[in-house]
């Protein structure tokens, strides 16, 4: 007796979820060939957005880096500047662009100081017109 019941179960497959029996069957909603065209255009739309956002991003980390890359030249060329200046100075020399700067600099506080000057002259002969 005990075969038979094994056999009888072994043919029903049976599953117990949360205290209920469970038949396999095909219950529930049965996908027609429209759904599956239409969920191939579906997936084919996505798989189409899909690309064209990862071009945009490929796009936007080469501008980034291109950028950095004129950035780290720029800034190579820069340093090169400084290190001449400095062997200039080694030598003795004062590189002209460094005397440009600090004749720029006193123009630039001899002006501030001046404007300042003309300010207050102003401000007094305001205070004064009382």
């Amino acid at each position: 007796m005990d075969i038979v019941v094994f056999s009888l179960v072994s043919r029903v497959q049976t599953s117990v979820v949360g205290g209920k029996v469970k038949k396999p069957g095909k219950r529930g909603r049965k996908p027609a060939k429209i759904d599956l065209k239409a969920k191939l255009e579906r997936s084919r739309q996505s798989a189409r957005e899909c690309r064209a956002r990862k071009k945009l991003r490929y796009q936007y980390l080469e501008e980034l880096v291109s950028s950095r890359e004129r950035a780290i030249c720029a800034l190579r060329e820069e340093l090169e500047m400084y290190k001449q200046w400095c062997m200039a100075m080694d030598q003795g020399k004062i590189p002209s662009e460094i005397k440009a700067l600090l004749t720029g600099e006193e123009q630039n506080k001899s002006q501030q100081n001046s404007s300042r000057h003309m300010k207050a002259g102003k401000t007094d002969a305001n205070s004064n017109s009382w």
